[in-house]
């Protein structure tokens, strides 16, 4: 395992795969008992993994407890990330919902708990709640940044022009600077390459991809018949839903059949390729359940996608830019004098 910078805003060291231990107890009705989730954790550590990203809503709360029992001996050994959001209870209240400051204070302070932890690596904003002003997020993640119970702080399934504004208000505010964004990315869900992993590329975040195997459907178990997440999860789950999924599916299964590995690491081998040629860190997140299935992720780091190979799954996952993309692709030799083939174009995007 190799390490990467958390972004270009920070010295913080994590491994270039995450572990995301959402599965990490049975409260949702599908996971790994202590026991087991152990022998997963272990296996990560000696491969060189130590990045490990809960939420309090993983497995309502429970997530957080067994990970906090595992990691005791070792608790500075490792960056730990945690969220906040939607609460850890199984019903939702309005107390404990949503992004306000006091949400954000009591969610944190029961995190630290849970995680018996005096504070958090980084600590992310999972999801919008589409009223709570940025400036009132910020604020009180700086607070808690100068109170010692959160080093970095990120935000998670947010649109790009939030995450930009945040960004910018933070610069101009000296607050807490975002360190990281998380979103969902995988040869079957690209969206992020419209505006998200370019603005993470522009501004020098962090940019963790959780899903990376597209709950499963990306490792052609489903067509065998296994039921996996499917079974009790509930959550997070994508099927073959169009001829595209379809197609992108069959795409990795062949490449698989051709280089003689398994269809799981020729999908993480696909997103370890596009790390690689990120100008930020780029980092999947991968959440499996038993130990097998983790060696298969990790065999991933050694699989090396010919171009030819990078360049057909590229084809087949493409999704359409959509307005004003599409419009700049196609004006955009013009823009360049109509030599682009002359022009050394920068490698970080324009802001």
């Amino acid at each position: 395992m190799r390490y990467k910078l958390l972004g270009r805003h920070t010295g913080l060291r994590v491994s270039e795969i995450a572990f995301g231990v959402a599965l990490f107890g049975n409260q949702w009705g599908y996971g790994s008992e202590p026991a087991d989730a152990r022998r997963v954790l272990d296996r990560y550590l000696a491969a060189g993994g130590n990045f490990l990203d809960t939420a309090d809503g993983y497995q309502f709360g429970q997530s957080e407890s067994v990970l906090g029992d595992l990691i005791a001996p070792i608790r500075d050994e490792i960056v730990l990330a945690s969220k906040y959001s939607g609460g850890a209870a199984k019903e939702a209240s309005l107390a404990f919902t949503g992004n306000s400051r006091k949400n954000m204070v009591y969610s944190v302070e029961q995190s630290l708990r849970r995680l018996k932890t005096d504070r958090l690596d980084l600590y992310w904003v999972h999801h919008s709640d589409n009223v709570t002003p940025f400036e009132e997020i910020l604020r009180g993640l700086d607070d808690l940044v100068r109170a010692g119970k959160v080093l970095y702080v990120g935000v998670s399934n947010f649109p790009a022009w939030r995450i930009s504004r945040a960004a910018l208000l933070a610069d101009l505010r000296g607050w807490a600077p975002l360190a990281a964004v998380q979103f969902e990315y995988s040869l079957v869900e690209r969206g992020g390459d419209r505006e998200l992993m370019p603005m993470a590329e522009a501004l020098g975040l962090a940019a963790l991809l959780w899903s990376p195997l597209a709950g499963g459907l990306l490792t052609g178990k489903y067509r065998a018949g296994e039921q996996g997440r499917l079974q009790g999860l509930g959550r997070v789950i994508r099927t073959e839903k169009s001829q595209r999924d379809s197609a992108v599916v069959d795409a990795v299964i062949e490449a698989a059949g051709e280089l003689g590995v398994t269809a799981a690491e020729v999908s993480l081998a696909w997103i370890l390729a596009r790390a690689r040629r990120s100008t930020t860190s780029v980092l999947p997140i991968i959440g499996p359940r038993t130990v097998e299935q983790l060696e298969n992720n990790l065999a991933a780091l050694d699989v090396i996608l010919p171009e030819e190979l990078i360049a057909r799954l590229d084809e087949v996952s493409q999704s359409e830019p959509g307005a004003p993309f599409d419009v700049n692709a196609s004006t955009l030799p013009r823009m360049l004098g109509g030599r682009p083939e002359l022009i050394d174009l920068p490698v970080t995007p324009a802001i």
